[in-house]
């Protein structure tokens, strides 16, 4: 039985897991610190997938205002889903989930930047509805 809830920092360990899977390995050393301020910020929320007592899917969401539009948007900034437990409707629950939170905030759209090399997220996201938005461009402020 799944069971969707805001994470907490009991849940630091296994998101970890979650984010290495996504492709962010090393973050044991300063994911406390992301998830305090994830979690304390007013305009951000971080859902978990449970199944059992096995967190297995985590999803965050920012909400940002628009100066020249009606409706604020969401983007999804996270979403991974456990290998071993795709395809049983975690993700689709998840992504609902984020929908009606978007909603009750006042979003009118919801975004999710996915690179280019993640095919499978791609169609779970064109079965959810979203369709791509050309061009996305960023500007490291870092650097390497």
């Amino acid at each position: 039985m799944q069971e969707l809830r805001e994470a907490t920092m009991a849940d630091a360990p296994r998101i970890g897991a979650l984010l290495a899977a996504l492709g962010y390995p090393g973050t044991a050393g300063f994911l406390g610190a992301r998830l305090d301020q994830l979690l304390a910020h007013p305009d951000a929320r971080l859902l978990i997938a449970e199944d059992g007592d096995v967190v297995c899917g985590l999803l965050s969401l920012h909400f940002i205002p628009q100066l020249a539009l009606v409706g604020d948007f969401c983007r999804i900034s996270y979403f991974c889903i456990d290998a071993d437990t795709r395809g049983r409707g975690i993700g689709q629950a998840l992504e609902q989930a984020a929908a009606r939170i978007a909603a009750q905030r006042g979003c009118d759209r919801i975004e999710v930047h996915c690179h280019a090399r993640r095919t499978e997220a791609h169609r779970f996201y064109a079965r959810q509805g979203y369709v791509e938005s050309p061009k996305y461009l960023v500007k490291s402020l870092v650097e390497r």
